[in-house]
């Protein structure tokens, strides 16, 4: 009897060391991202070809260009709004700032950097979404208001956005220029509860876009150029509903969102043009600005209908890490976590072997001789997190990644060696 309990407790030591062997490696694995280190890059290579983000150029013909981000969640690649937008300011003349946010809420910021009241953290707190209420946002909206402080007459920059997710503010300014230009809102304040400060319950879709779709026509008919914003607010509240019939099904809520921000992109260039700016600058996650990203048989990314339909007047940037750690939301309540990602992306291995913090690689001025053009052109591992977490990115690493080529996508590239997460500001 006490061999036979001698060696159950044995066998129970033994089980209990392999659970816990288990456990360490998978969280070794789960914390680095997988055990196999990619294939190494030239340094030498890498660094005669690499450069600072101050040396950013770009073709004279480019008519968009867009600055992807591997994350929305980390303060490096909110900063690198600013850098490269300001670069695009001073060396091409660029003066719109177009971001993956709320249209009606980007027009508050618009407002703001052109003299409204409030503060700059008000005013990206206005955009709608928590990734954006951040200091770096309130730093590149504040320079945008002092820069047109001090700008001549018709070279003031101007803030859009592209989504239509949110739909408050496009609301409100739709009323507000339905009434300046004594288009009938009767109907569209009904659809309002001002208690509850959103769309009343006592309406669908289809009457809510009716409703719409009504002032839109009326302002239409006005045949006046000046009119031209207050539809668009029309379009996006249509946009917003269309959006909300197919956002249960994950798959073409976001191929139908990315063809809409498409056709806003579009508009904004658009306006630009009118107002003799030939460039616009467009701000999003890689995988809407990507040259080439679709969604099987449903459509395309905005980035590649873009690429599709400009060609090599569309340049875009893209950017990944080395390892990030990286603020998610975790639940329904708003609240946030940082966890922490490792892209395994040859190229952000070798910006890191370099010493670099941050560094720019522009695929044109590699040479096509070298080996470093080879390894632009093959598949490899490139990080790409999101706007959410599942404890399944932590034992499946590949689930925030891509496995693609880093030459079709992109342009070039910003490598990012140590990102940090951002702070979500109080409302």
């Amino acid at each position: 009897m006490a061999k036979r309990t001698t060696k159950k407790h044995l066998f129970g030591k033994i089980l209990l060391a392999l659970l816990i062997g288990v456990t360490v490696l998978c969280c070794f694995y789960s914390y680095f991202g997988g055990f196999k280190r990619p294939k190494p890059i030239d340094k030498e290579e890498f660094s005669k070809c690499s450069s600072t983000i101050s040396d950013i150029s770009v073709p004279d013909s480019v008519r968009i260009i867009a600055l992807g981000e591997a994350t929305h969640g980390n303060a490096e690649f909110q900063q690198l709004k600013l850098d490269v937008f300001k670069l695009m300011v001073e060396k091409y003349g660029v003066r719109a700032f177009a971001l993956e946010g709320d249209y009606g809420g980007c027009e508050t910021v618009n407002r703001y950097i052109h003299g409204g009241a409030g503060t700059a953290q008000e005013a990206a707190a206005a955009i709608g979404f928590p990734i954006y209420r951040t200091e770096q946002m309130a730093q590149l909206i504040d320079w945008m208001r002092q820069y047109n402080m001090t700008a001549a007459e018709g070279e003031d920059l101007r803030f859009y956005g592209f989504d239509m997710q949110i739909y408050e503010k496009n609301y409100k300014y739709l009323l507000e220029a339905a009434k300046k230009y004594a288009v009938p809102t009767e109907e569209l304040e009904k659809l309002w509860d001002k208690s509850e400060d959103k769309y009343s319950a006592s309406f669908t879709a289809d009457q809510k876009a009716k409703v719409i779709e009504k002032v839109r026509q009326d302002l239409l008919q006005l045949n006046d150029s000046t009119t031209a914003q207050a539809v668009h607010f029309a379009n996006i509240l249509l946009q917003n509903i269309a959006l909300g019939k197919v956002f249960d099904d994950m798959s073409k809520g976001i191929a139908l969102r990315d063809s809409l921000m498409f056709v806003n992109t579009h508009w904004i260039m658009e306006q630009e043009e009118a107002r003799g700016n030939a460039c616009i600058f467009v701000s999003a996650h890689n995988g809407h600005i990507e040259r080439r990203h679709d969604y099987g048989t449903l459509g395309k990314a905005m980035g590649a209908m873009l690429a599709n339909e400009l060609g090599k007047v569309y340049f875009a940037i893209g950017t990944d890490f080395c390892k990030a750690k990286v603020s998610l939301p975790k639940g329904k309540r708003g609240k946030r976590s940082n966890h922490t990602f490792f892209s395994k992306d040859p190229l952000a291995e070798a910006a890191k072997e370099c010493g670099y913090e941050t560094c720019w690689l522009d695929f044109a001025s590699v040479p096509e001789s070298s080996t470093l053009s080879s390894r632009l052109s093959e598949y490899t591992w490139l990080g790409d997190v999101g706007e959410g977490y599942s404890p399944l990115m932590a034992i499946f690493p590949q689930s925030y990644r891509d496995w693609d080529c880093p030459a079709t996508l992109y342009n070039g590239m910003i490598f990012v060696t140590n990102a940090h997460p951002i702070l979500v500001l109080k409302e």
